[in-house]
């Protein structure tokens, strides 16, 4: 089951891996309907055609989830699967989940384990709720792996397979660099910095979206900062004004495109947790304007810093990371053979 951007990239490792040795159904339940955040996905990366396409489309959370719960039990009713697969957080992954275990399938969670402590997102109850209830606890490192054992999973649902983003993002990395000029030479951009914000704590407020804008244009300001804007982000910023100078929008990024301007950025500013993880295995500086992260060992191993959107702490931050030299992260398991885990326990016990 996929819903949104960063479920593609993740589910694709784990499609290659079962195909020939399982029968496989891809549903898309149309969380992301935007073309540059959905179908191009597929185009980019070589996923098959969806099977079947919920197209759940917006809502509030409730509605969302509401709309996906329905959709997929009539569907899973007609196919009883043997088992369910869901990847990362997004409200589709905990509505999928609830659905199969209300019609006992079991539940495969890929990226479990995955803890921010911090309940004020959404991702953070859906993560929690779906390994609550999941069989089979695919973690992608061994912080996750612990926090499972800490919430009481027992040991043999809980699965060290390593990170499919990972997977993805390796097998790509040569398409990706291979685009890198003409993409950047369309964009009118040489040196620059990478931005990526789209959760509500950054984005619903305009006063400090602005201000945090405002503040990485600084920290950045001998460099182009490309910010390329999620659907939710554009829409905010019409009440921001004027942007400063260096700040260049653009439209949504297919992948092998948004991986060129990460690969090749002096630095990242984000609050994604899949950018986190790209930009440590890319060895590319990142600082995360969030207060906590689901993906500490990044942290841990100096590739990314937590500031918060505090001014100082974000033009502290790029300046030590600017200084510095680029080195990308060594994470047991994130070797681009995730996927090839996951197969392999999914059907060990299938």
């Amino acid at each position: 089951m996929a819903a949104a951007r960063p479920n593609f990239m993740k589910v694709g490792p784990v499609i290659d891996a079962l195909v020939g040795r399982a029968d496989v159904e891809l549903v898309h339940t149309g969380q992301h309907y935007d073309r540059a955040m959905s179908e191009s996905f597929f185009v980019e990366l070589g996923l098959p055609e969806p099977d079947v396409n919920l197209h759940v489309g917006s809502g509030s959370h409730g509605e969302q989830t509401a709309a996906v719960m329905v959709a997929y039990e009539n569907h899973l009713q007609e196919r009883r699967p043997d088992a369910v697969v869901v990847v990362g957080d997004v409200n589709s992954t905990l509505a999928a989940t609830i659905a199969a275990t209300k019609l006992r399938i079991p539940v495969a969670h890929v990226e479990a384990g995955l803890r921010s402590r911090d309940w004020d997102m959404p991702e953070e109850v859906n993560r929690v709720l779906t390994d609550r209830v999941s069989r089979w606890l695919l973690a992608p490192s061994e912080d996750a792996c612990r926090n499972l054992e800490a919430e009481g999973a027992p040991q043999e649902w809980i699965h060290l397979v390593g990170n499919v983003m990972v997977d993805t993002l390796l097998r790509n990395l040569d398409r990706a660099r291979a685009r890198r000029d003409q993409l950047l030479s369309g964009l009118g951009v040489e040196t620059h910095a990478l931005v990526t914000m789209h959760r509500p704590s950054n984005v619903d407020d305009v006063q400090q979206l602005g201000d945090t804008l405002g503040t990485i244009a600084t920290a950045a300001e001998r460099m182009t900062v490309l910010f390329p804007v999620h659907p939710r982000t554009r829409k905010m910023l019409l009440g921001v004004g004027a942007l400063p100078e260096n700040v260049v929008l653009t439209e949504p990024l297919g992948y092998l495109d948004f991986v060129a301007a990460m690969d090749s950025a002096q630095i990242v500013f984000t609050d994604s947790g899949g950018v986190q993880e790209e930009t440590s295995v890319l060895g590319v500086p990142c600082i995360t304007v969030r207060d906590n992260t689901e993906r500490p060992v990044t942290c841990e191993l100096g590739t990314n810093q937590l500031t918060g959107t505090d001014p100082a702490a974000i033009r502290a931050a790029a300046a030590t990371a600017l200084a510095g030299q680029r080195e990308p992260a060594a994470i047991p398991y994130w070797d681009g053979k995730a996927g090839a885990r996951i197969a392999d326990v999914l059907l060990a016990d299938l």
